[in-house]
């Protein structure tokens, strides 16, 4: 099986698992990853995250050219934006996940660090969250709004819509997305109740330690 090959059956599996454990519904997400020739192969318009098929998934060319596939994601501007802006950028992936699209409804929602320091390993995966406002689904501008982060954030927010992030890989991308939604899930379990955050000392030491992008 060639890498190409067997980086769509990847997509294809990590997309399923995601939606058999509820993370998103219906028809709703995207994913997309890059190819080792430097094109993407992404996640086709109208489609479960259930039910892709390896073979069917959009291709494109390095240049941005779709070369074969369904038509794609209407969210490609917003896939775009990460790979053209993020030079690490191996995989992206959206979803519709319930908490924390809840958590960005709620008026008190930080923008520019969404998630509360509650866990090590949200801010290991994914560093500060970016909460960007209310867009109509498939609107280019989301893609302008990533852009004008200039690379800075690997996950942002799109509020009442959901999670975005940018990952070295698909399995890397899934991973940070699952975990940004852990973690809005345990900020709504502990709302009201003064739950224990991690201090500013103990941030600093995990950004220190394992290198995380926490100042941009």
């Amino acid at each position: 099986m060639s890498v190409e090959a067997q980086l769509r059956e990847q997509i294809c599996l990590l997309a399923k698992s995601m939606f058999d454990r509820g993370l998103t519904g219906g028809s709703t997400g995207n994913i997309s990853a890059r190819t080792p020739d430097g094109g993407l192969v992404v996640s086709p318009t109208g489609t479960s995250f259930g039910r892709l098929d390896p073979a069917r998934l959009s291709r494109f060319s390095p240049e941005g050219r779709l070369i074969e596939g369904d038509p794609p994601t209407k969210e490609m501007p917003l896939h775009a934006a990460f790979y053209d802006t993020r030079a690490t950028t191996g995989a992206v992936v959206h979803l519709h996940s319930c908490h924390s699209v809840a958590l960005s409804m709620l008026p008190d929602a930080d923008e520019d660090n969404f998630l509360p320091p509650l866990t090590p390993y949200g801010i290991m995966k994914l560093g500060k969250v970016k909460l960007l406002p209310y867009f109509l689904p498939g609107d280019p501008a989301m893609g302008d709004a990533v852009r004008g982060l200039a690379g800075r954030r690997s996950a942002v927010m799109l509020a009442n819509h959901g999670p975005v992030v940018a990952g070295k890989d698909v399995e890397a991308a899934c991973n940070a997305i699952e975990e940004l939604e852990d973690t809005a899930r345990l900020a709504l379990l502990t709302r009201g109740l003064n739950p224990r955050v991690l201090s500013a000392q103990e941030v600093q030491r995990l950004v220190t330690t394992f290198d995380v992008d926490w100042d941009a």
